[in-house]
């Protein structure tokens, strides 16, 4: 990867796409060829890697992928009423890696390994029900299920079953929540015949029983609380080697695959094979990783890693989802799974939105020296990707986390300029979101001729030019916190001092609420400018910060924003502001 590389997530919840229709290979109004046609503004601007969206067979032409279907098919089978995914085709595809290869841009596939959905038949197993807020909790008898888990994939069987023979059946999956027969949506474990394994043990039907009549906030503090764990039915089950939160959190939605069965790891590890030699992809983001077993999902990384370094001649970039706010959930999955694995920082997340909602409600307990407080960049800051939203945390989605607009320049600085973290930028605040909570670009300011910039487009671009060396950080107040990068010797211009201020804003014919640091920094007599600034009507107004014969500088930020000091004289300094077309659908 190049230096300070930076992570793109390529899509939002709703993104829109026209893929070929079935007799078709290319449509110009498809996602991937929107992609591919934004490649070289975005390699331009530092963007190193591509977070692609999980481009398999989906539940419907309109499934994200998430509603995964099959595997195997990356748009080239007429399967489940079409023959592209929603991003578009297999042919698509194949050009947007040729165009990201000839950029230097890397691309790191969305691989939804937990669940399958949208099953081509129904078959009759034996299931229980579980209680919700505790997995272990058997809530009745076990019961035969007719459920929708035989996988035919008629599209690859018309081809010979191509890429893979394996048609998926009741046996792959331990979990599902629908039964046909009794027209009933719940969480089904699918257990073997009882009448050859014993039923549950007194202890855990009284369990079953205590938990059953509590809900919410109360059943999941009886299930942390009670001192009895409810046992184990012998024989299928629930993976153990997954997060304990809801007792047991291996199942999360649709058709749970066992990843136990020989014939279920032996299928996934061919896949990984050929999408590393097939689809020339660099790496892949694991969904819900959290969700499934962590000793699997280990070989599966061996093995992910094995093939790269035999194609690719270095390792493959790794990154799991997990959702929580606990850093140690994180850090748990980490260490089984190891091999320079990454995770997504989402205590982090939480803390941006918990000092942003500080800042909205003018709470005075907002506080930016706890930003990192109990986060994945304190404790494993090597293996952290920091994001400040995406398509799960983004208005109207079930995982919406809320943040004031004004404060995300405040986020993305921190991430995009400091010397840990490997940052990732949302797709929606660099273009937009759309949907019925539609939201514009983020950090859009006026540039007081009548027109807008991105002050994200900025700070990549600051990212990509100045944000080398060793780090110092000034973190003496509350409301207005700074660091520094000492910059290196094989990046001409490198070095910048950064400040970030949540201090109240004042009127504009006031000139704004200034706050700012007293920094040693560069040399004596040296002028350093804003490079956010560039490009603002009352730009001439800016006489710099001289270094003093102390070598100390006066580095002030307006209230509620970022500032980004960087020489006078920096090599790369003529480029901004930045010019970047931000209506993706123009292009």
């Amino acid at each position: 990867m190049r230096d300070n590389p930076l992570l793109l997530q390529t899509f939002e919840w709703h993104t829109p796409s026209h893929p070929p229709p079935p007799d078709q290979t290319s449509s110009q109004r498809s996602h991937y060829a929107l992609v591919t046609r934004l490649l070289p503004s975005l390699a331009n601007l530092g963007v190193s890697s591509l977070w692609l969206p999980p481009g398999c067979k989906a539940n419907s032409p309109s499934g994200n992928g998430y509603d995964c279907y099959d595997l195997w098919d990356l748009g080239e089978f007429d399967q489940k009423y079409a023959r592209s995914t929603k991003w578009g085709s297999r042919e698509e595809l194949g050009r947007l890696m040729d165009c990201a290869g000839r950029e230097g841009v890397e691309c790191v596939w969305d691989a939804v390994l937990n669940h399958k959905t949208a099953g081509d038949g129904t078959e009759v197993v034996w299931g229980v029900e579980v209680d919700r807020e505790d997995r272990r909790v058997e809530i009745c008898a076990p019961k035969k299920i007719e459920a929708w888990l035989r996988y035919e994939f008629p599209g690859r069987e018309r081809e010979e079953m191509k890429y893979s023979g394996m048609k998926w059946h009741a046996a792959h999956f331990n979990g599902t929540d629908w039964d046909q027969r009794g027209q009933k949506n719940a969480i089904f474990k699918l257990i073997d015949d009882p009448a050859t394994y014993p039923k549950p043990t007194h202890q855990q039907q009284q369990s079953s029983g205590t938990n059953a009549g509590l809900s919410g906030i109360r059943a999941r503090l009886a299930a942390k609380f009670r001192p009895d764990t409810p046992a184990r039915r012998p024989g299928r089950d629930w993976a153990q080697d997954v997060d304990d939160e809801h007792g047991n959190y291996d199942y999360l939605m649709f058709s749970n695959i066992d990843h136990s069965h020989p014939a279920v790891r032996q299928d996934l590890m061919s896949w990984a094979r050929w999408m590393v030699e097939s689809t020339g992809v660099s790496g892949f983001r694991l969904d819900a990783v959290q969700h499934f077993s962590y000793n699997f999902t280990r070989d599966w990384v061996k093995e992910v890693q094995n093939v790269s370094r035999k194609t690719r001649g270095k390792d493959a970039f790794v990154v799991g989802e997990i959702w929580t706010g606990e850093v140690r959930r994180i850090t748990k999955w980490l260490d089984v799974v190891g091999q320079g694995t990454y995770a997504y920082d989402s205590p982090l997340l939480y803390n941006f939105s918990r000092i942003s909602e500080d800042v909205r409600k003018g709470s005075k307990n907002a506080d930016l020296r706890t930003i990192v407080r109990d986060s994945l960049l304190e404790s494993r800051p090597d293996a952290a990707v920091t994001l400040v939203t995406n398509h799960d945390t983004q208005p109207g989605q079930s995982s919406f986390t809320p943040m004031l607009a004004e404060t995300k320049v405040l986020w993305y600085a921190f991430i995009l300029l400091r010397e840990k973290g490997f940052p990732c930028v949302f797709w929606g605040d660099l273009y937009g979101t759309q949907g019925p909570e539609a939201e514009p670009p983020a950090c859009l300011v006026s540039d007081g001729k009548g027109g807008q910039k991105s002050l994200l487009v900025q700070l990549i671009m600051c990212r990509r030019l100045f944000a080398y060396g060793k780090q110092k950080d000034y973190w003496d107040a509350m409301s207005c916190i700074a660091w520094t990068r000492a910059g290196v010797r094989d990046k001409p211009g490198s070095g910048c001092v950064v400040v970030i201020s949540i201090g109240e804003t004042a009127a504009k014919e006031e000139g704004g609420n200034w706050t700012g640091k007293s920094i040693p920094f560069g040399s004596p007599g040296e002028v350093y400018v804003d490079v956010l600034r560039r490009g603002f009507k009352d730009e001439g107004d800016m006489e710099g910060v001289r270094i003093d014969e102390s070598g100390v500088g006066f580095f002030p930020c307006r209230g509620l924003s970022s500032a980004v000091y960087v020489r006078r004289d920096a090599e790369g300094l003529e480029r901004f502001p930045v010019a970047f077309e931000l209506n993706a659908g123009a292009l």
